[in-house]
């Protein structure tokens, strides 16, 4: 299949790569040259790597959710075009029998580990990384990919949690959450990651997930893009390990800049004994999480798929060249702190008409079972939300919310329950009959 051919000129001298025009779809192809290099800033090297995204970006991945089994396929179709480069190995199965597999590539002495999708509905990064095996597949004469190849064994675990995959939930089919299993390992899915890591006995480790979209960045009430966090070994410690972890993650905040601005968070340094990231730190692997967080008018975080494929590639040339040990933590220390969550939409002065009731105002707050496609509201909160926060706000001063009345709990009479479904209607009267917005099913492509 024809890939893209958006790719800026600038990414293509800076990189020293050249576009046949020939029939049946054109491939970037290196060519030696007086200076191939990308870059030798981070920055810029991000910013030459953002704009190579749209020619390396797999199709068929366009979507959040995907069945294992086809992403699978669209991976193995990437790497089985040089299996002198890329060895893919079977590492287990998932509690349904779904297949575990890493892929390994280059043959230094530096490992590196990256896995992804743990949470099955975090799978921002495991697109992420069928982009960046592409890059490497077709820039093999490239000197920054000869470099990550001479000097780094990169080992990768995409979709760890294939059972959650598939129904695009957080937890295996067990219900565990595999991240809260590095102590038990009680999952065959955490034992298959754990024996990886032991097996490589990995130098570095790229843990990668998506946070809840409803996160705002420290206390300025925006979104965040990107947040980082370098965990620690144990409770308030900090090694050499972390050290060099915190460095990266100072490296790649400045080098994502040029894609997600200034919204890159970090969490507290917290330690989890129960968590991968926290585990393996211990474990002697310096560990950077990288969750991608999202917004509304990006439903499948592509913005943010770039910046999984930049930062990654990053940070390889970062450990290929050593250029990390030259990075001050600081930059990551001052980044400002997750924060509490916000609701998804906040109805403000509506009143509620229940059966055989009055009407009475009351603000009321919904969250969606996945916020980005707005799908599965339900009411979490009723009553004076004057000062709460929301991603969306609806004035609906002098509009009336009529609740379905399938909705409504009904236990002693219907009545309307925090966890009951946000179906119903804002309408001018109280019959219903002039309608200004629709809550239902219809939140999954909009307002009407």
């Amino acid at each position: 299949m024809g890939r893209s051919l958006r790719s800026p000129l600038a990414w293509l001298l800076a990189a020293g790569l050249v576009l046949s025009t020939g029939c049946g779809g054109a491939r970037p192809q290196v060519v030696p040259g007086e200076n191939p290099e990308i870059s030798t800033a981070p920055r810029g090297l991000a910013e030459s790597l953002g704009a190579s995204f749209d020619a390396y970006r797999s199709p068929g991945l366009e979507q959040r959710q995907f069945d294992p089994a086809h992403y699978w396929r669209t991976l193995l179709a990437v790497v089985d075009g040089a299996p002198d480069r890329f060895r893919v190995a079977p590492i287990g199965t998932s509690v349904e029998g779904r297949p575990l597999r890493r892929i390994d590539f280059g043959r230094g002495d530096t490992t590196v580990m990256l896995w992804s999708q743990m949470h099955g509905n975090e799978s921002t990064a495991s697109r992420a990384l069928v982009d960046v095996l592409r890059f490497l597949l077709e820039n093999r004469r490239h000197p920054m990919v000869r470099r990550i190849e001479r000097q780094l064994a990169v080992t990768m675990v995409p979709v760890v949690n294939p059972d959650g995959a598939v129904r695009f939930v957080r937890q295996n089919a067990l219900g565990i959450d595999l991240n809260r299993d590095a102590r038990r390992l009680a999952t065959p899915e955490a034992r298959a990651l754990k024996a990886v890591r032991d097996d490589i006995d990995a130098d570095w480790g790229f843990n990668l997930h998506d946070q809840n979209v409803r996160t705002r960045l420290g206390s300025t009430g925006r979104d965040v893009r990107i947040a980082l966090l370098a965990p620690p070994p144990g409770p308030g410690e900090v090694t050499e390990v972390n050290r060099a972890a915190r460095r990266m993650c100072s490296l790649l905040a400045s080098a994502l800049e040029p894609i997600v601005d200034d919204q890159v968070a970090r969490y507290d340094e917290s330690f989890n004994p129960r968590a991968f990231g926290d585990s393996m730190a211990r474990w002697g692997t310096s560990v950077v999480l990288i969750e991608s967080g999202g917004e509304l008018g990006d439903p499948h975080k592509e913005m943010l798929r770039r910046a999984n494929y930049v930062a990654l590639l990053v940070a390889l040339d970062a450990i290929a060249s050593g250029s990390w040990s030259n990075v001050s933590p600081q930059r990551y220390l001052d980044l400002p702190l997750n924060t509490a969550w916000v609701y998804d939409l906040i109805v403000r002065g509506a009143s509620i008409v229940l059966p055989g009731r009055e009407p009475v105002r009351a603000d009321f707050a919904i969250n969606y079972a996945d916020t980005l496609s707005k799908a599965g509201g339900t009411i979490v909160e009723v009553g004076d939300l004057e000062e709460a926060k929301a991603l969306e706000t609806i004035d609906a001063a002098g509009l009336f919310f009529l609740p379905a009345a399938a909705s409504l709990s009904q236990e002693g009479g219907p009545h309307l329950r925090i966890g009951d479904p946000a179906d119903g209607l804002l309408a001018r009267d109280v019959q219903g009959t002039e309608v200004e917005w629709r809550f239902g099913n219809e939140l999954a492509t909009g307002y009407h």
